[in-house]
């Protein structure tokens, strides 16, 4: 699974206020053939808060939920691409965020990706354009 950090500074200049900082549970990168996106998702373990955002678009809220476990399924990029967060209770108030896409964990599916594509950024005219050609 490719974790990406999260810094304060970035969660301060997005949400304006510290409050909804300490909801925020996990984010990662997704590449996908139009590009990577980012994936981020808030979850209040209190209220069952459930927030997914994608490329910085909020594209699922539910504020009040009774149940904590579960799954958000949304889909993502061009192709559309199928994505469900995972909701487990590890050991009491903790719990552990997975995601799949395209019905694979994160780490399996950029696996099989790899295998078949080949991907290419190139730099033109100022731009970073990405290349993805099946094999």
């Amino acid at each position: 699974m490719a974790e990406v950090t999260v810094y304060e500074e970035e969660l301060r200049s997005r949400y304006g206020h510290r409050e909804k900082m300490t909801d925020l549970v996990a984010v990662w990168e997704v590449a996908l053939s139009d590009g990577v996106h980012k994936i981020e998702f808030e979850h209040g373990t209190t209220s069952g808060k459930r927030v997914v955002y994608v490329d910085g678009k909020e594209i699922i809220r539910k504020d009040w939920m009774f149940k904590l476990v579960g799954k958000e399924t949304f889909l993502v990029g061009a192709s559309q691409a199928k994505a469900t967060i995972n909701i487990d209770a590890v050991s009491g108030f903790a719990y552990e965020y997975t995601l799949e896409v395209n019905g694979k964990s994160l780490k399996k599916y950029m696996e099989n990706r790899s295998k078949t594509t080949n991907t290419w950024v190139l730099h033109v005219d100022g731009e970073d354009c990405r290349v993805v050609l099946g094999k």
